[in-house]
């Protein structure tokens, strides 16, 4: 058991979703999770799709606990701009 017990509800199999953090019992990664609180779902919109209040609370913990970079995001000061235009 973590020191956060929701923490408990994320695992990390690499036979599911190519080792990506899913909530537990299913095959939703968590980062589908942050990505749709980052666009505004509410927990409620979220548990609609299979999810519990808890797993979305797990998720958000797990993303604060474990940032991940956007596949889109530069290092700070990187205002290069492609000249491939």
């Amino acid at each position: 058991m973590t020191a956060d017990p929701l923490l408990d509800r994320v695992t990390t199999d690499s036979a599911v979703c190519h080792g990506q953090p899913c909530i537990r019992g299913t095959r939703v990664p968590v980062a589908v999770i942050l990505d749709a609180l980052t666009a505004g779902w509410t927990t409620h919109e979220i548990v609609e799709h299979t999810l519990t209040p808890d797993d979305v609370e797990a998720a958000a913990s797990y993303g604060q606990r474990h940032p991940r970079k956007s596949a889109y995001s530069r290092p700070p000061g990187d205002h290069a701009q492609r000249q491939d235009r």
